[in-house]
């Protein structure tokens, strides 16, 4: 009678009863099994009390999350303050594809299983090898946001495998094609930029993002800084084949993409390989300077297995110096 009178004055602010109670604990003790069998009343309370504070600590952590869509979008706005333009489009771009996967924008982000990643990259990036494995980044990149924001505890993309992406083997331009484009480019606004890719394996886009001030002509050294490069580290690379330019051709002109597809027109290519005078300046470099080191440090890799694997075409000697004739012209 009296464990009644206090039970009842215990639930009197609850709108559960006595028999609700009773309930509850006898389903947490059937939910237990063998854990709460042959257990004295002390022991059985205490592991009771074990099992309400994980579950509410459990119930509070699923409240404590966000949509798919909400974490995307964070995680992009985090990371817009210190991406380039074109990365930061590329990151959206990806973030859409994401997205519009039905149903994936509204997942609750601390729900998501391994299972529910796959198939979201498969639908989205499934038709691209390379795409898929972009996309696989760039959601890892949101989950590794949300377990710093405490959305979700754990990380369920890091159980997906990386596919091995089969690189397309890029030959280097031939004498021929090299003729054609230095032909197209003489005398105009864009030979510096021609020769800077040709004969300092500088990408397109570091050269268009280039400052007159970081070309050194008493020097001969051209300073890739930072904010220039692609990968954010700098480098010094040698200033090749514009000793002849005159002034009013030491330039790099404005809208340089359109101009460099222009000179290209010109030089009567219908089809460019993205990279191709970087690929071209690697493997004459290689054959004819003979000096990897050397050439890891211009090209700005951490390390040699990158030139060697996907980079350096083998290169006749005679052909690779020609090449380099060619700088003096």
């Amino acid at each position: 009678m009296q464990d009644k009178t206090i039970a009842r004055g215990l639930l009197k602010d609850c709108v559960l009863n006595a028999a609700d109670a009773a309930r509850l604990v006898l389903e947490m003790q059937e939910s237990l099994g063998e854990m709460s069998q042959h257990l004295e009343r002390r022991e059985l309370l205490l592991l009771l009390r074990r099992v309400v504070r994980a579950g509410t600590k459990m119930v509070k952590e699923e409240e404590n999350t966000v949509t798919l869509e909400t974490a995307v979008w964070a995680s992009v706005e985090a990371r817009s303050s210190y991406l380039r333009p074109i990365s930061l489009r590329d990151l959206r771009y990806y973030a859409r594809q994401i997205l519009s996967v039905k149903g994936a924008a509204d997942m609750m982000l601390r729900n998501m299983k391994a299972n529910d990643c796959r198939e979201i990259l498969q639908a989205a990036f499934g038709h691209r090898l390379s795409a898929y494995v972009k996309g696989r980044a760039i959601l890892h990149s949101v989950f590794a946001y949300g377990i710093r924001r405490e959305w979700c505890d754990a990380n369920p993309v890091t159980r997906l495998e990386v596919p091995r992406v089969q690189e397309q083997t890029i030959e280097p331009l031939t004498l021929e094609e090299v003729k054609r484009l230095r032909a197209a480019a003489r005398n105009s606004d864009m030979e510096l930029s021609l020769n800077l890719m040709l004969y300092g394996g500088i990408r397109p886009a570091e050269v268009a993002r280039l400052k007159m001030e970081d070309i050194y002509w008493k020097e001969k050294q051209v300073i890739i800084r930072p904010q220039t490069s692609k990968t954010g580290g700098g480098r010094v690379v040698p200033l090749r084949g514009c000793d002849h330019l005159p002034p009013q051709f030491r330039i790099i002109p404005c809208d340089w993409f359109r101009r460099w597809r222009q000179l290209r027109v010109a030089a009567g290519f219908t089809r460019w390989v993205p990279d191709a005078c970087r690929h071209t300046f690697a493997s004459y470099h290689a054959a004819y300077f003979k000096n990897l080191p050397a050439l890891q440090l211009e090209m700005g890799h951490c390390d040699l297995y990158l030139l060697r694997t996907r980079y350096m075409r083998p290169v006749r000697a005679r052909v690779a110096r020609l090449f380099w004739e060619t700088a003096k012209l």
